[in-house]
Protein backbone atom coordinates (compact mmCIF):
# COMPACT_ATOMS: atom_id res chain seq x y z
CA UNK A 1 0.00 0.00 0.00
CA UNK A 2 1.31 3.55 -0.95
CA UNK A 3 0.22 6.58 0.77
CA UNK A 4 1.41 10.18 -0.15
CA UNK A 5 1.18 12.71 3.07
CA UNK A 6 0.91 16.51 1.85
CA UNK A 7 1.88 18.75 4.42
CA UNK A 8 4.92 17.67 6.88
CA UNK A 9 2.99 19.66 9.85
CA UNK A 10 2.41 17.99 13.26
CA UNK A 11 -0.50 16.15 12.32
CA UNK A 12 1.06 15.09 8.70
CA UNK A 13 4.68 13.81 10.28
CA UNK A 14 2.45 12.23 13.23
CA UNK A 15 0.25 9.73 10.30
CA UNK A 16 3.98 9.71 8.05
CA UNK A 17 5.44 8.19 11.60
CA UNK A 18 1.89 5.80 12.79
CA UNK A 19 2.06 4.22 9.02
CA UNK A 20 5.66 4.02 8.59
CA UNK A 21 5.77 1.64 11.82
CA UNK A 22 2.73 -0.49 10.34
CA UNK A 23 5.21 -0.65 7.12
CA UNK A 24 3.06 0.80 4.54
CA UNK A 25 5.08 2.72 1.61
CA UNK A 26 4.68 6.35 2.49
CA UNK A 27 6.12 9.64 0.44
CA UNK A 28 5.61 13.40 2.41
CA UNK A 29 5.50 16.21 0.06
CA UNK A 30 6.61 19.30 1.81
CA UNK A 31 7.09 22.79 0.24
CA UNK A 32 9.96 23.48 3.05
CA UNK A 33 13.14 21.89 1.90
CA UNK A 34 14.37 21.58 5.66
CA UNK A 35 11.24 19.87 7.33
CA UNK A 36 11.66 17.52 4.44
CA UNK A 37 15.23 16.76 5.00
CA UNK A 38 14.55 16.07 8.56
CA UNK A 39 11.51 13.99 8.06
CA UNK A 40 13.14 12.09 5.74
CA UNK A 41 16.31 11.29 8.32
CA UNK A 42 14.60 10.64 11.05
CA UNK A 43 11.78 8.39 9.65
CA UNK A 44 11.19 5.56 7.73
CA UNK A 45 9.45 7.29 4.61
CA UNK A 46 10.67 9.02 1.36
CA UNK A 47 10.71 13.18 1.56
CA UNK A 48 10.06 15.32 -1.41
CA UNK A 49 10.45 19.07 -1.52
CA UNK A 50 7.68 20.98 -2.96
CA UNK A 51 4.21 22.34 -3.50
CA UNK A 52 1.46 20.03 -2.94
CA UNK A 53 -0.67 20.65 -5.63
CA UNK A 54 2.16 20.80 -8.31
CA UNK A 55 1.46 17.86 -10.62
CA UNK A 56 5.24 17.32 -11.63
CA UNK A 57 5.75 17.08 -7.68
CA UNK A 58 2.62 14.69 -6.79
CA UNK A 59 4.20 12.54 -9.59
CA UNK A 60 7.73 12.22 -8.50
CA UNK A 61 5.69 11.08 -5.31
CA UNK A 62 4.35 8.22 -6.98
CA UNK A 63 0.69 9.32 -7.20
CA UNK A 64 0.25 7.22 -10.51
CA UNK A 65 0.51 4.32 -7.96
CA UNK A 66 -0.72 5.92 -4.74
CA UNK A 67 -3.45 4.06 -2.77
CA UNK A 68 -4.32 7.09 -0.96
CA UNK A 69 -3.30 10.79 -0.75
CA UNK A 70 -3.71 12.56 2.61
CA UNK A 71 -3.56 17.01 2.11
CA UNK A 72 -3.15 17.95 5.72
CA UNK A 73 -1.56 21.35 4.72
CA UNK A 74 -2.07 24.71 6.21
CA UNK A 75 -3.71 25.83 3.35
CA UNK A 76 -7.10 24.59 2.66
CA UNK A 77 -6.86 25.51 -1.15
CA UNK A 78 -3.66 23.45 -1.47
CA UNK A 79 -5.30 20.52 0.04
CA UNK A 80 -8.43 20.57 -1.96
CA UNK A 81 -6.08 21.08 -5.13
CA UNK A 82 -4.30 18.39 -4.77
CA UNK A 83 -6.98 15.67 -4.43
CA UNK A 84 -8.01 17.35 -7.72
CA UNK A 85 -5.37 16.98 -8.98
CA UNK A 86 -4.64 13.32 -7.65
CA UNK A 87 -8.04 12.39 -8.98
CA UNK A 88 -7.99 13.72 -12.25
CA UNK A 89 -3.92 13.20 -13.69
CA UNK A 90 -3.35 10.23 -11.16
CA UNK A 91 -6.73 8.34 -10.49
CA UNK A 92 -6.12 8.09 -7.01
CA UNK A 93 -8.33 5.91 -5.30
CA UNK A 94 -9.09 7.88 -2.20
CA UNK A 95 -8.31 11.40 -1.21
CA UNK A 96 -8.61 12.73 2.16
CA UNK A 97 -8.49 16.57 2.88
CA UNK A 98 -8.32 18.49 5.80
CA UNK A 99 -10.58 21.42 5.83
CA UNK A 100 -9.95 24.11 8.56
CA UNK A 101 -11.92 27.10 6.98
CA UNK A 102 -16.20 26.80 8.29
CA UNK A 103 -17.05 28.36 5.10
CA UNK A 104 -15.85 25.28 3.06
CA UNK A 105 -17.63 23.30 5.88
CA UNK A 106 -20.94 25.20 5.47
CA UNK A 107 -24.46 22.40 4.23
CA UNK A 108 -24.99 25.05 1.40
CA UNK A 109 -22.03 24.29 -0.04
CA UNK A 110 -21.04 20.58 0.33
CA UNK A 111 -22.12 19.46 -2.89
CA UNK A 112 -18.83 20.89 -4.24
CA UNK A 113 -17.01 17.99 -2.91
CA UNK A 114 -18.53 15.72 -4.97
CA UNK A 115 -17.08 13.32 -7.27
CA UNK A 116 -18.10 15.94 -10.19
CA UNK A 117 -16.90 18.45 -9.08
CA UNK A 118 -13.93 18.52 -6.18
CA UNK A 119 -13.51 14.70 -5.54
CA UNK A 120 -12.57 14.46 -1.96
CA UNK A 121 -13.69 11.53 -0.53
CA UNK A 122 -13.27 12.16 3.29
CA UNK A 123 -13.30 15.89 5.03
CA UNK A 124 -11.15 16.47 8.19
CA UNK A 125 -12.32 19.43 9.89
CA UNK A 126 -10.10 18.99 12.90
CA UNK A 127 -12.12 22.51 14.48
CA UNK A 128 -15.08 20.46 14.39
CA UNK A 129 -13.47 17.53 15.78
CA UNK A 130 -12.60 19.05 18.67
CA UNK A 131 -15.10 20.74 19.36
CA UNK A 132 -17.31 17.46 19.61
CA UNK A 133 -14.69 15.89 21.62
CA UNK A 134 -14.62 19.04 24.22
CA UNK A 135 -17.94 18.94 24.40
CA UNK A 136 -18.26 15.25 24.83
CA UNK A 137 -16.20 15.64 28.24
CA UNK A 138 -18.07 18.29 29.67
CA UNK A 139 -21.49 16.47 29.41
CA UNK A 140 -19.60 13.08 31.22
CA UNK A 141 -18.31 15.18 34.44
CA UNK A 142 -15.37 13.29 35.54
CA UNK A 143 -14.26 11.85 32.78
CA UNK A 144 -11.17 13.23 30.43
CA UNK A 145 -11.82 11.13 27.66
CA UNK A 146 -15.07 9.76 26.55
CA UNK A 147 -15.46 8.01 22.86
CA UNK A 148 -18.59 6.61 21.38
CA UNK A 149 -18.72 2.88 20.26
CA UNK A 150 -21.13 0.83 18.60
CA UNK A 151 -23.06 3.62 17.04
CA UNK A 152 -23.57 4.88 20.67
CA UNK A 153 -24.32 1.98 22.26
CA UNK A 154 -21.03 1.97 24.28
CA UNK A 155 -18.77 4.25 26.26
CA UNK A 156 -14.94 4.48 26.01
CA UNK A 157 -14.41 6.33 29.04
CA UNK A 158 -11.38 7.64 31.11
CA UNK A 159 -11.17 8.64 34.62
CA UNK A 160 -8.98 9.43 37.36
CA UNK A 161 -8.89 7.47 40.66
CA UNK A 162 -8.80 9.89 43.88
CA UNK A 163 -8.65 8.45 47.15
CA UNK A 164 -12.40 8.36 47.82
CA UNK A 165 -13.05 5.62 44.46
CA UNK A 166 -15.20 2.53 46.14
CA UNK A 167 -12.69 -0.12 44.13
CA UNK A 168 -9.23 1.14 45.43
CA UNK A 169 -7.32 -1.97 46.41
CA UNK A 170 -10.33 -4.05 44.91
CA UNK A 171 -8.49 -6.74 42.05
CA UNK A 172 -10.61 -6.34 38.81
CA UNK A 173 -11.88 -9.92 38.74
CA UNK A 174 -14.15 -8.69 42.24
CA UNK A 175 -15.81 -5.88 40.13
CA UNK A 176 -18.05 -8.32 38.93
CA UNK A 177 -19.42 -9.46 42.35
CA UNK A 178 -19.67 -6.27 43.96
CA UNK A 179 -22.09 -4.85 40.53
CA UNK A 180 -23.10 -8.11 39.08
CA UNK A 181 -25.20 -6.14 36.55
CA UNK A 182 -22.43 -3.40 35.22
CA UNK A 183 -21.57 -4.07 31.98
CA UNK A 184 -18.28 -3.30 32.08
CA UNK A 185 -14.61 -3.88 30.72
CA UNK A 186 -11.29 -2.36 32.17
CA UNK A 187 -8.96 -2.06 29.37
CA UNK A 188 -5.93 -0.13 30.34
CA UNK A 189 -4.42 1.66 33.30
CA UNK A 190 -1.98 4.82 33.02
CA UNK A 191 0.53 4.66 36.35
CA UNK A 192 2.58 7.28 37.47
CA UNK A 193 4.95 6.90 33.65
CA UNK A 194 3.97 3.69 32.47
CA UNK A 195 0.73 2.33 30.62
CA UNK A 196 -0.61 -1.84 30.86
CA UNK A 197 -3.82 -3.74 29.90
CA UNK A 198 -4.14 -5.00 33.29
CA UNK A 199 -4.67 -8.08 34.60
CA UNK A 200 -7.96 -9.39 36.63
CA UNK A 201 -5.79 -9.95 39.61
CA UNK A 202 -4.45 -6.55 39.13
CA UNK A 203 -5.63 -3.60 41.72
CA UNK A 204 -6.47 -0.01 41.03
CA UNK A 205 -4.84 2.79 43.28
CA UNK A 206 -5.09 6.19 43.67
CA UNK A 207 -3.59 8.95 40.93
CA UNK A 208 -4.25 5.75 38.31
CA UNK A 209 -6.07 6.95 35.12
CA UNK A 210 -8.45 4.00 34.18
CA UNK A 211 -9.79 3.41 30.84
CA UNK A 212 -12.98 0.95 30.49
CA UNK A 213 -15.88 0.38 28.14
CA UNK A 214 -19.02 0.24 29.19
CA UNK A 215 -22.85 -0.04 27.92
CA UNK A 216 -24.35 2.87 27.48
CA UNK A 217 -27.33 2.43 29.89
CA UNK A 218 -24.69 1.64 32.51
CA UNK A 219 -22.33 5.12 32.46
CA UNK A 220 -23.66 6.52 35.52
CA UNK A 221 -23.37 3.57 37.39
CA UNK A 222 -19.91 2.77 35.81
CA UNK A 223 -18.59 6.71 36.80
CA UNK A 224 -20.15 6.29 40.12
CA UNK A 225 -18.55 2.67 40.96
CA UNK A 226 -15.00 4.69 40.04
CA UNK A 227 -15.76 7.60 42.13
CA UNK A 228 -17.34 10.08 40.28
CA UNK A 229 -20.66 11.44 40.36
CA UNK A 230 -20.07 15.09 39.37
CA UNK A 231 -23.03 17.16 38.55
CA UNK A 232 -23.63 18.30 35.10
CA UNK A 233 -22.03 21.62 33.77
CA UNK A 234 -24.30 23.97 33.95
CA UNK A 235 -22.23 27.37 33.44
CA UNK A 236 -19.35 27.33 31.67
CA UNK A 237 -16.32 29.74 31.00
CA UNK A 238 -14.95 29.50 27.31
CA UNK A 239 -11.47 30.91 26.40
CA UNK A 240 -10.52 31.46 23.47
CA UNK A 241 -13.59 32.91 20.58
CA UNK A 242 -12.01 31.21 17.54
CA UNK A 243 -13.33 28.57 15.28
CA UNK A 244 -13.36 25.58 17.85
CA UNK A 245 -14.64 28.31 21.09
CA UNK A 246 -17.95 29.04 19.17
CA UNK A 247 -18.50 25.76 17.68
CA UNK A 248 -18.05 24.74 21.87
CA UNK A 249 -20.29 27.55 22.42
CA UNK A 250 -23.14 26.86 19.95
CA UNK A 251 -23.50 23.19 21.06
CA UNK A 252 -23.35 23.53 25.14
CA UNK A 253 -25.48 26.60 24.57
CA UNK A 254 -28.08 24.75 22.57
CA UNK A 255 -27.80 22.34 25.51
CA UNK A 256 -29.55 24.91 28.26
CA UNK A 257 -25.59 25.58 29.21
CA UNK A 258 -25.06 29.38 30.09
CA UNK A 259 -21.87 30.34 28.22
CA UNK A 260 -19.12 33.23 28.65
CA UNK A 261 -16.71 33.69 26.10
CA UNK A 262 -13.29 35.17 27.07
CA UNK A 263 -11.50 36.56 23.27
CA UNK A 264 -7.99 38.88 23.45
CA UNK A 265 -8.53 40.03 19.89
CA UNK A 266 -11.22 42.95 19.39
CA UNK A 267 -12.27 41.80 15.73
CA UNK A 268 -12.25 38.03 16.96
CA UNK A 269 -14.52 38.92 19.85
CA UNK A 270 -16.56 41.28 17.82
CA UNK A 271 -17.14 38.20 15.34
CA UNK A 272 -18.13 35.64 18.30
CA UNK A 273 -20.90 38.40 20.11
CA UNK A 274 -22.05 38.50 16.39
CA UNK A 275 -22.26 34.95 15.81
CA UNK A 276 -22.89 33.92 20.02
CA UNK A 277 -26.42 36.20 20.17
CA UNK A 278 -27.29 34.11 23.64
CA UNK A 279 -23.98 34.42 24.71
CA UNK A 280 -21.67 36.76 26.31
CA UNK A 281 -18.46 38.00 24.99
CA UNK A 282 -15.75 39.46 27.00
CA UNK A 283 -12.79 40.98 25.14
CA UNK A 284 -9.65 41.22 27.02
CA UNK A 285 -6.45 38.63 28.51
CA UNK A 286 -7.36 35.29 30.44
CA UNK A 287 -4.29 35.91 32.17
CA UNK A 288 -5.33 38.77 33.90
CA UNK A 289 -7.44 38.00 36.95
CA UNK A 290 -10.01 40.99 36.53
CA UNK A 291 -10.86 38.96 32.96
CA UNK A 292 -11.15 35.62 34.61
CA UNK A 293 -13.80 37.41 37.54
CA UNK A 294 -15.81 39.31 35.25
CA UNK A 295 -16.05 36.31 33.35
CA UNK A 296 -17.15 34.87 36.55
CA UNK A 297 -14.37 31.62 36.49
CA UNK A 298 -14.96 31.51 40.31
CA UNK A 299 -18.67 30.02 40.01
CA UNK A 300 -18.28 28.21 36.65
CA UNK A 301 -18.69 24.25 36.58
CA UNK A 302 -16.03 24.28 33.95
CA UNK A 303 -13.65 26.15 32.20
CA UNK A 304 -12.41 25.43 28.66
CA UNK A 305 -9.10 26.85 27.49
CA UNK A 306 -8.93 26.47 23.51
CA UNK A 307 -7.00 29.65 21.90
CA UNK A 308 -4.16 28.76 19.76
CA UNK A 309 -1.58 28.87 22.39
CA UNK A 310 -0.22 25.82 24.68
CA UNK A 311 0.96 28.18 27.23
CA UNK A 312 -1.85 30.28 27.83
CA UNK A 313 -4.45 27.36 27.74
CA UNK A 314 -2.21 25.80 30.27
CA UNK A 315 -2.03 29.33 32.52
CA UNK A 316 -5.57 30.14 32.23
CA UNK A 317 -6.61 26.64 33.30
CA UNK A 318 -4.40 26.89 36.28
CA UNK A 319 -5.39 30.47 37.27
CA UNK A 320 -8.97 29.44 36.94
CA UNK A 321 -8.78 26.23 39.27
CA UNK A 322 -7.12 28.15 41.57
CA UNK A 323 -10.06 30.90 41.37
CA UNK A 324 -12.22 28.37 42.11
CA UNK A 325 -13.25 26.71 38.88
CA UNK A 326 -14.94 23.16 39.18
CA UNK A 327 -13.12 21.45 36.23
CA UNK A 328 -10.87 22.46 34.06
CA UNK A 329 -10.17 21.45 30.41
CA UNK A 330 -7.24 22.54 28.24
CA UNK A 331 -6.31 22.10 25.03
CA UNK A 332 -2.41 21.59 24.08
CA UNK A 333 -0.97 20.90 21.21
CA UNK A 334 2.38 19.76 21.90
CA UNK A 335 2.62 16.25 23.44
CA UNK A 336 5.90 17.55 25.34
CA UNK A 337 3.38 20.16 26.87
CA UNK A 338 1.12 17.11 27.87
CA UNK A 339 3.31 14.84 29.82
CA UNK A 340 3.87 18.10 31.77
CA UNK A 341 0.22 18.81 32.49
CA UNK A 342 -0.33 15.36 34.09
CA UNK A 343 0.79 16.94 37.55
CA UNK A 344 -0.99 19.84 37.56
CA UNK A 345 -4.95 20.83 38.60
CA UNK A 346 -5.93 20.40 35.22
CA UNK A 347 -8.69 17.75 34.75
CA UNK A 348 -8.75 17.23 30.82
CA UNK A 349 -6.04 17.79 28.31
CA UNK A 350 -7.83 17.90 24.63
CA UNK A 351 -4.81 16.86 22.10
CA UNK A 352 -6.15 17.87 18.67
CA UNK A 353 -3.54 16.28 16.68
CA UNK A 354 -4.30 12.83 18.27
CA UNK A 355 -7.99 14.05 17.69
CA UNK A 356 -7.37 14.44 13.86
CA UNK A 357 -4.97 11.22 13.30
CA UNK A 358 -7.72 9.23 15.02
CA UNK A 359 -9.86 10.34 12.27
CA UNK A 360 -7.62 10.05 9.20
CA UNK A 361 -6.57 6.43 10.54
CA UNK A 362 -10.01 5.02 10.23
CA UNK A 363 -10.16 5.43 7.01
CA UNK A 364 -6.65 4.07 6.38
CA UNK A 365 -7.15 0.76 7.72
CA UNK A 366 -7.35 -2.49 6.05
CA UNK A 367 -9.88 -5.12 6.45
CA UNK A 368 -13.26 -4.38 7.74
CA UNK A 369 -12.18 -1.41 10.35
CA UNK A 370 -15.20 0.65 11.44
CA UNK A 371 -13.59 3.18 13.52
CA UNK A 372 -10.11 3.99 15.33
CA UNK A 373 -9.18 6.02 18.04
CA UNK A 374 -6.24 6.73 19.47
CA UNK A 375 -5.89 7.01 23.56
CA UNK A 376 -3.57 8.03 26.28
CA UNK A 377 -0.67 9.68 23.67
CA UNK A 378 0.89 6.45 22.31
CA UNK A 379 -0.76 4.63 24.31
CA UNK A 380 -2.88 2.98 21.81
CA UNK A 381 -6.01 2.50 19.30
CA UNK A 382 -9.03 1.42 19.97
CA UNK A 383 -10.48 -0.79 17.02
CA UNK A 384 -14.15 -1.51 16.11
CA UNK A 385 -14.23 -3.94 13.90
CA UNK A 386 -16.85 -6.13 11.83
CA UNK A 387 -16.79 -10.15 12.32
CA UNK A 388 -17.14 -11.04 8.52
CA UNK A 389 -17.40 -14.35 7.81
CA UNK A 390 -14.16 -15.78 6.52
CA UNK A 391 -12.00 -13.98 9.13
CA UNK A 392 -9.81 -15.85 11.52
CA UNK A 393 -12.02 -15.03 15.08
CA UNK A 394 -15.40 -15.88 13.82
CA UNK A 395 -17.04 -18.85 15.75
CA UNK A 396 -14.15 -18.76 18.14
CA UNK A 397 -14.56 -18.07 21.51
CA UNK A 398 -12.81 -14.64 23.04
CA UNK A 399 -9.95 -17.29 25.26
CA UNK A 400 -9.55 -19.19 22.25
CA UNK A 401 -8.53 -16.17 19.81
CA UNK A 402 -4.64 -15.92 19.15
CA UNK A 403 -4.25 -12.69 20.31
CA UNK A 404 -1.15 -11.13 20.93
CA UNK A 405 0.23 -9.64 24.17
CA UNK A 406 -0.98 -6.02 24.56
CA UNK A 407 -4.47 -6.58 22.84
CA UNK A 408 -8.04 -7.21 24.61
CA UNK A 409 -11.22 -7.45 23.67
CA UNK A 410 -13.50 -4.82 24.96
CA UNK A 411 -16.90 -5.24 23.77
CA UNK A 412 -18.91 -7.55 21.20
CA UNK A 413 -21.93 -6.08 19.92
CA UNK A 414 -24.53 -9.29 18.92
CA UNK A 415 -28.05 -8.74 17.38
CA UNK A 416 -27.82 -4.61 18.46
CA UNK A 417 -26.90 -5.70 21.90
CA UNK A 418 -23.77 -5.05 23.47
CA UNK A 419 -21.79 -7.47 25.46
CA UNK A 420 -18.87 -7.45 28.15
CA UNK A 421 -16.92 -10.34 26.72
CA UNK A 422 -16.59 -13.70 29.06
CA UNK A 423 -13.46 -16.18 28.17
CA UNK A 424 -16.28 -18.64 26.78
CA UNK A 425 -17.90 -15.93 24.74
CA UNK A 426 -18.19 -16.78 21.16
CA UNK A 427 -18.05 -14.42 18.47
CA UNK A 428 -20.44 -14.86 15.45
CA UNK A 429 -20.62 -13.48 12.14
CA UNK A 430 -21.88 -10.17 11.37
CA UNK A 431 -20.93 -9.27 15.23
CA UNK A 432 -19.04 -5.59 16.20
CA UNK A 433 -16.28 -6.16 18.13
CA UNK A 434 -14.23 -3.60 20.01
CA UNK A 435 -10.50 -4.24 20.41
CA UNK A 436 -8.01 -2.64 22.30
CA UNK A 437 -4.41 -2.70 21.06
CA UNK A 438 -1.18 -1.19 22.10
CA UNK A 439 0.57 0.43 19.39
CA UNK A 440 3.38 -1.95 18.61
CA UNK A 441 0.68 -5.06 17.79
CA UNK A 442 -2.07 -3.26 16.23
CA UNK A 443 -1.12 -4.70 12.80
CA UNK A 444 -1.11 -8.40 14.26
CA UNK A 445 -4.40 -8.03 15.16
CA UNK A 446 -6.00 -6.19 12.35
CA UNK A 447 -4.95 -9.47 10.29
CA UNK A 448 -7.48 -11.55 12.33
CA UNK A 449 -9.96 -9.69 10.88
CA UNK A 450 -8.66 -9.12 7.20
CA UNK A 451 -10.89 -11.62 5.10
CA UNK A 452 -10.08 -13.93 2.22
CA UNK A 453 -9.62 -12.98 -1.21
CA UNK A 454 -12.85 -15.02 -2.07
CA UNK A 455 -14.75 -13.67 -0.09
CA UNK A 456 -14.89 -10.33 -2.34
Amino acid sequence: MRVVVCGAGQVGVSIARQLALENIDVVVVDQSAALAQQLGDSLDVQAITGHASDPDILQQAGADEADMLIAATASDEVNMVACQVAHSLFNVPKKIARIRTKGYMSENWRAMFSRDHMPIDVIISPEAEVARAVVRRVTAPGAFELIPLMDSKARLIGVRIADNCPVINTPLRQLTALFPDLQITVIGVHREDRHFIPDPDDQIFPMDRVYFIVAAEHMDRAMAAFGHQEQQARRVVVIGGGNIGMMMADALDSGNVSVRIIEMDKAQAESAAQYMQGSIVINGDALEPEILQEAGVHDADAVIAVTNNDQTNILASLMAKRAGAGRTISLINRASFSALVNPLDIDVVVNPREITISTILRHVRRGRVREVHSIGDGFGEVLEVDALATSAIVNKKVGELPLPEGAIVGAIMHNDEVVMPKPDTRIHEGDRVVIFTEESVVRRVERLFEVRFEFF
